[in-house]
């Protein structure tokens, strides 16, 4: 199967997944880092995330439990639609006072927020292997932003639904060091 009809399948069945979970389960999931996962985290690290859409595994109580745990956050940031993108400072979790819309429609940090350099990025996804490959949305976003730095720490954020036998990986898909889904931790990878 190619990856734009991958795509279509994962996100119906990502969708109808969210759909019939109960609102007190969606309010349990990913609400705090398993011990484990906290381990590939260094202390002082820069912990970049991501503001999820309605089906994606939701990170903001990451953000806020780093947040509070004192780590500096970052989120993506676009200057237009055809910029590469960029990471810049997240202050404030909780009201989300410091956002603005950028030109995908989704919020990120404002203009004159500082630019930063994530150590660890959590990063979305459609699917995953239990090997630590992943497939997102198709823009490519996070494959080239990893490209210009591999030494950032990859960790994925997905349903358990979202875990597929294999994918069609690419040269340039940059594999996860981990992956995060309700019930389990795939990883760390080699």
């Amino acid at each position: 199967m190619d990856k734009a009809a991958l795509r279509k399948q994962l996100r119906q069945k990502r969708r109808d997944h969210v759909a019939a979970l109960p609102d007190a389960m969606r309010a349990l999931v990913f609400h705090r880092p398993p011990a484990t996962l906290l381990e590939l985290v260094p202390e002082g690290a820069t912990i970049g995330l991501y503001r999820a859409g309605p089906t994606e595994a939701p990170a903001a109580a990451y953000a806020k439990f780093f947040r509070e745990h004192g780590y500096v956050l970052a989120l993506p940031r676009f200057a237009s639609r055809n910029a590469a993108m960029e990471f810049a400072a997240f202050a404030d979790p909780f009201d989300e006072t410091d956002l603005e819309i950028g030109p995908f429609g989704i919020l990120q940090p404002q203009g004159e927020a500082d630019a930063l350099m994530p150590d660890v990025l959590f990063v979305p996804l459609l699917g995953f292997t239990e090997n630590g490959h992943r497939l997102g949305q198709g823009g490519g976003h996070y494959d080239r932003w990893f490209a210009s730095n591999p030494e950032a720490r990859a960790i994925g954020l997905g349903w358990d639904c979202q875990l597929v036998d294999n994918l069609p990986i690419k040269a340039h898909d940059h594999p996860m060091d981990a992956i995060v889904t309700p019930t389990r931790i795939y990883g760390p990878f080699e």
